[in-house]
């Protein structure tokens, strides 16, 4: 760092007090490096405590049985003591039958620029050629990579860049061009305090929490289904709004028997790593909601079996045990969405900016920008250009890697309680 050190305050007379080296000092990085095994780390610096010197800045990286291990230390004082030091650590080294590099330089690491970013990286499977791209990218921003580590190795391959130095609006702006030629997905998340206190997740339900669309579901059993995707089809074209598609549809199932919303929770089908997601979520701490332009006859049991804090959907009107083939209450549509996201938020008492929403349909795109990070889910090109990061991969556990959470950290947790990763 280049700021002139602060003068520590006295201390007592039997007390040894840390000194931070100046601006200016002598500093030396030791680099091991070789097959790894027990105790070397601890062997490199019982060698270094020989000799009057302070550790500065470690780094340590093992990679499939091979270690390289950073120790930056101030130079230690004295005639010949640093011709000594070097000496003894390659002497060690070799007896450990590693290699030592020992550089001479100035003060401590170069202070990181402006503007931190995430970039997490998802690939299945994770080709050079994508990363040689996001690199170049990176450094063509203007921005450093400061660290590259992976954070899950399957089902899909995710790696996250710390990034410095470059804007966070043009970085991200950039590599969504590159992610979409590249077939991967990349997501830019601005570092800080605030990526950790993200507090609340918020999802949609229809091909996000569940890979089914639930008004088709009940047009299966009520035989209309050509009606119903022809309604759909047309509020696609612009030709209807929701709420008008919404009323066209569930008209057509009128005189449906209300047993068969049983048989709809039965068949609904819970997209790969949706338990996975919200069980970690919970375990740390997030509260979690789902909103929906589908049904609460479905979202009400789908917040009791995951366990949900929230749950907010359309209500299908029920009389004399039948579908009466209208809604009742306020209609939960694209502008609805992000009303519930807001009021959720000031339920569980959380800021906006401390929010993830996840959805991937155009009626999500207000509850997406509401939020603090919008995540786009196998969603479609309008979606994916204007959420804060994209997923394209099947699996909804993925976002956990957005959010910095390793698949080791999941599984770990996992195995504390005796739960199967979905």
């Amino acid at each position: 760092m280049n700021d002139a050190p602060q003068t520590p305050p006295a201390a007592a007379a039997d007390e040894t007090v840390p000194m931070i080296p100046a601006a200016d000092a002598p500093t030396l990085l030791v680099k091991i490096f070789g097959r790894d095994r027990p105790g070397l780390t601890a062997g490199l610096f019982e060698t270094l405590a020989g000799y009057d010197v302070a550790v500065v800045d470690i780094e340590q990286v093992v990679t499939r049985g091979r270690i390289v291990l950073c120790a930056l230390v101030t130079a230690p004082a004295g005639r010949g003591a640093e011709s000594e030091l070097r000496v003894t650590v390659h002497g060690w080294a070799e007896s450990m039958k590693m290699q030592a590099e020992i550089i001479s330089g100035i003060g401590d690491n170069s202070p990181r620029g402006a503007g931190r970013s995430h970039v997490t990286v998802l690939g299945r499977p994770l080709a050079p050629e994508s990363i040689a791209a996001i690199a170049a990218l990176i450094t063509g921003t203007g921005g450093n990579i400061d660290r590259i580590f992976r954070l899950a190795k399957y089902p899909v391959t995710a790696v996250e860049f710390a990034v410095s130095g470059a804007e966070h609006t043009a970085l991200r702006s950039a590599l969504a061009l590159e992610s979409a030629a590249r077939g991967v997905d990349v997501a830019v998340v601005p570092s800080g305090l605030q990526r950790r206190a993200q507090r609340l997740v918020v999802m949609d339900v229809d091909s996000t929490v569940i890979q089914d669309e639930v008004i088709e579901l009940f047009a299966a059993h009520a035989g209309c289904e050509a009606q119903v995707a022809e309604v759909t089809a047309a509020a696609m074209r612009g030709e209807l709004d929701f709420e008008q598609s919404l009323h066209a549809r569930v008209a057509l199932l009128a005189g449906l028997d209300a047993s068969v919303v049983d048989k709809v929770r039965a068949e609904v089908r819970l997209t790969p790593g949706a338990r996975t997601l919200v069980r970690t979520l919970k375990r740390l701490g997030y509260q979690v909601g789902v909103v929906s332009g589908g049904f609460t006859q479905v979202t009400d049991d789908l917040k009791e079996r995951l366990g949900l804090d929230f749950a907010a959907a359309n209500t299908l009107e029920i009389v004399e045990g039948r579908l009466t083939g209208k809604v009742t209450g306020p209609i939960v549509d694209r502008a609805g969405k992000a009303r519930l996201l807001r009021s959720f938020a000031a339920l569980a008492g959380v800021p906006l900016s401390q929010t993830v929403a996840i959805g991937d349909g155009a009626n999500d795109l207000d509850m997406l920008n509401t939020a603090g990070l919008g995540v786009a889910f196998n969603a479609k090109p309008l979606v994916r250009e204007a959420a804060d990061a994209a997923v394209t991969v099947p699996f909804l556990d993925a976002v956990l890697y957005l959010l910095g959470i390793t698949r080791e950290e999941i599984e770990a947790a996992d195995a504390l309680d005796g739960t199967a990763t979905d």
